[in-house]
């Protein structure tokens, strides 16, 4: 009887052992798995604050530079004031480049993003002006059935007067999809990559020194060399643009 009793304890002890060794290693997977997956849940909650955080910063850093922005075209349109006054003041007016903000109205084919009517009063049909936005060359403006017609510069039919480089190499600048490009230049004239093209102020359309972008290619052919050139001006249509009515 005796030894039954310890037979049996026996065995209930070895069972004890080993199913109890098994159940430990259960319970400690399943706190790994539970404490893994809270860490996991409380980086992505630290992930997703320090995004947020960084948002507002970002937020209050552009509207800290816009307000600088801002001020600098108020001091800007102070100083040109000042400037125009001066003129007047020395009966210089008759020098003075004058230019005259323009609203964009819609396009004139909805299928050509290049081209689109604006409100321009005073037009003059007979004359082709240029268009500047953010003191860059955007294109040119003419009449198209007796309305005044914006043309962007990289449309094929816009061309103007540039000077390229510290040279002054002159050429006509002609658009194209990629943006604008001045042919026709001769083999012994060397535009560099790099070099910064400006209006010349010839033609009647743009004063002189207004900034149209830089040459980023030269293309060398036979008889002549052509420079492809990126355009400081972005193509999205602005809301306004000024008109140069007078180009010197």
């Amino acid at each position: 009887m005796i030894r039954k009793r310890l037979l049996i304890i026996a065995i209930l002890l070895v069972i004890s052992i080993v199913f109890g060794s098994i159940f430990r290693g259960k319970v400690v997977e399943i706190t790994g798995r539970i404490i893994s997956s809270y860490y996991k849940s409380v980086n992505f909650v630290q992930d997703k604050f320090n995004m947020h955080f960084n948002q507002i910063e970002e937020i209050k850093r552009l509207g800290e530079q816009n307000k600088e922005l801002q001020k600098s075209a108020v001091l800007l349109s102070t100083f040109a004031n000042e400037l125009n006054q001066i003129l007047i003041d020395k009966n210089s007016s008759i020098y003075e480049p004058k230019v005259k903000l323009i609203k964009t109205l819609t396009y004139a084919n909805i299928s050509d993003y290049n081209k689109f009517w604006v409100k321009f009063d005073d037009f003059n049909q007979s004359k082709i002006y240029g268009l500047i936005s953010q003191g860059k060359t955007a294109g040119i403006l003419t009449a198209k059935d007796g309305k005044p017609l914006a043309i962007l510069q990289n449309d094929k039919s816009a061309s103007f007067s540039v000077l390229i480089g510290e040279s002054r190499i002159p050429g006509i600048a002609i658009g194209n999809e990629n943006g604008l490009i001045i042919k026709f230049i001769p083999q012994w004239l060397n535009p560099k990559v790099g070099d910064e093209v400006v209006t010349s102020g010839l033609d009647g359309i743009f004063f002189a020194g207004v900034e149209v972008g830089k040459v980023y290619e030269i293309i060398d052919e036979n008889l002549y060399k052509s420079a492809v050139i990126k355009p400081y001006f972005d193509q999205n249509i602005p809301a306004f643009l000024y008109v140069i009515t007078k180009e010197r």
